[in-house]
């Protein structure tokens, strides 16, 4: 429920702070007296428009702060979770307008959105009048309070629920079908590439262990030829080796007559004939490294042109052919099992489809009971509201080509204001009085089923009097018992059954040039005297009071 209103210079109002109970609260006033400024300012917490026009004269700007007592499961709390905002205590709307027309929005003290204080104010509080009822006028406001009047929360989840289903197989199936007529064009390359790719079985990093083996053969082969002829001139036909050998052995002949002028040239040519042998044994190694099949290399050069004209035909490195082969693979399985697939997504898609018409066949059903309900009991309402020659019906239009998450029905309260005139929408047909009585009558019926947890009520008794007037604040009075009512009113029969009374009054306060509006919670004695000035006007008696008592002793 509203706990607490502030409001610092918004029109004529400099400071106010007012604090509400549960239940009904009444305020009255003189006409011009600033009650339209309190409302404005309610409005103006709840994310409403904003206006320039609305701050104090000779202000910079205003700022209205509404303080709210919510239950822990009221929906407002999820709203706050879900935008990461502090919701532990009470919770706090604070809207401060700019003289500029500029405004600033804040929720327990974080900044937010307009549109989101908007959002979340409709979840706290309905305004209703006679001419902003909003709840009457949009149609899918009807059918969200004939679901919670009809307790239909569970059914409608339920077709909500089929509905996403429905549009998750139909969107599955039309996928499924775009992939395989896709397919199905590309099916000739498809199995063309697929084959292709699949003979060649290109593997990862094969390129480049191809390209490295051709490499390390062609430096191969430059290096045989020198090694051949190297080896050659050390082991072949012109080698030294024959001639330093018999060198040698003339040499040795003459080491007995002449040992020291022979033996070190025949030390080192022993060690030049060993070094000869070592060279020859390393060029022959040599060579046998070397030594490969041309027709492997040529092979190799084979397999990497066939790579390589494959990677330029498909647009693909090397390493991606065996990874595009499988997706052609799997594209050619798709269409050959596509067909198959399709039927089984389109019996989804129907099988869902049914279970929707299923679910939004039963909820249209039980709305239609539970708007016969609702009618009546609306009905019951209106003769003590001086309508009772009217008629208040739950106009149903159900229509499959409509289908939504929330059902195949349109949903529109529509009366009859007299016998032999044409029935319409409540919004068009009703008159301004007419429209909030059959407002109040439709709430009550409603009782605290989709709600907001308080319902401000701004004149709905204009033009009524007598037995009217008090059967809209029984009225109110009964509703009270389950929300927050705050009304403001002429009436001194719906004053009466208030649980608090305020007057809503001008002042000049000492020393200001402005005049300024105050609001007083009454006590018994003063609450008297108002009820006893709104019977009379400007003149109280003393038979006004005693009517006064008698209508708040009544009330009681």
């Amino acid at each position: 429920m509203l706990a607490r209103l502030s409001i610092r210079d918004i029109v004529l109002i400099d400071r106010l702070d007012v604090d509400f109970d549960a239940g009904l609260s009444v305020m009255t006033g003189e006409t011009g007296a600033g009650k339209s400024i309190v409302l404005d300012a309610v409005s103006l917490a709840l994310g409403g428009r904003g206006d320039g026009g609305l701050v104090r004269e000779g202000e910079a700007q205003g700022q209205v702060t509404a303080v709210f007592d919510l239950a822990l499961d009221h929906p407002a709390r999820a709203i706050l979770k879900a935008q990461d905002i502090d919701d532990d205590g009470d919770l706090i709307l604070r809207r401060v307008q700019a003289r500029d027309g500029r405004t600033r929005a804040f929720v327990n003290d974080q900044p937010v959105s307009a549109q989101a204080l908007r959002t979340l104010g409709a979840t706290l509080v309905e305004i209703h009048g006679q001419h902003d009822d909003r709840a009457l006028v949009d149609t899918a406001a009807h059918r969200a309070l004939l679901d919670g009047y009809g307790g239909l929360g569970p059914e409608a989840a339920a077709v909500s629920l089929a509905w996403r289903r429905r549009r998750e197989a139909e969107k599955a199936l039309a996928e499924h079908a775009a992939r395989v007529e896709a397919a199905r064009r590309e099916a000739d390359y498809l199995r063309h590439a697929s084959e292709e790719l699949r003979a060649l079985g290109a593997e990862v990093g094969e390129e480049q262990d191809l390209a490295g083996r051709r490499s390390a053969m062609m430096r191969a082969e430059k290096a045989a030829e020198d090694l051949n002829e190297a080896f050659d001139a050390v082991a072949g036909g012109s080698s030294p080796v024959t001639t330093i050998a018999n060198a040698i052995r003339r040499l040795e002949r003459r080491a007995a007559s002449s040992p020291e002028l022979v033996e070190p040239a025949i030390k080192a040519l022993d060690a030049a004939l060993l070094a000869l042998d070592e060279g020859e044994a390393h060029l022959k190694a040599a060579i046998e490294a070397t030594a490969f099949d041309p027709r492997e290399l040529e092979r190799i050069e084979e397999r990497l042109f066939a790579l390589r004209a494959a990677s330029r035909k498909y647009d693909r490195p090397a390493d991606d052919l065996a990874a595009l082969a499988a997706k052609f693979f799997a594209d050619l399985a798709d269409l050959d099992a596509g067909e198959e697939r399709l039927i089984a997504l389109d019996a989804d898609a129907r099988a869902a489809a049914e279970a929707y018409a299923a679910a939004a066949g039963a909820l249209s059903a039980a709305r239609r009971t539970a708007a016969g309900r609702l009618d009546a009991a609306v009905m019951a309402e209106l003769p003590d509201l001086k309508l009772e020659r009217a008629r208040f019906m739950t106009e149903i239009v159900s229509d499959g080509g409509g289908a939504g998450p929330d059902g195949i029905d349109r949903v529109e309260f529509w009366v009859q204001t007299n016998p032999g005139t044409r029935a319409g929408p409540l919004a068009k047909i009703a008159s301004g009085g007419e429209l909030s009585r059959f407002m109040l009558a439709l709430k009550v019926a409603l009782a605290d089923r989709g709600s907001a947890p308080t319902l401000v009520f701004d004149e709905i008794d204009t033009g009524v009097g007598g037995a009217v007037a008090d059967a809209i604040g029984a009225r109110l009075a009964r509703l009270a018992r389950t929300v927050q009512v705050l009304s403001v009113t002429h009436a001194p029969q719906v004053a009466a059954r208030a649980g608090r009374h305020f007057l809503i009054s001008k002042a000049q306060p000492e020393g200001e040039t402005r005049v300024a509006t105050r609001v007083e919670a009454l006590d018994a004695p003063a609450r008297r005297e108002e009820i006893a000035r709104m019977l009379a006007g400007a003149s109280v008696t003393e038979e006004a009071r005693a009517a006064a008592a008698r209508l708040l002793d009544g009330a009681a």
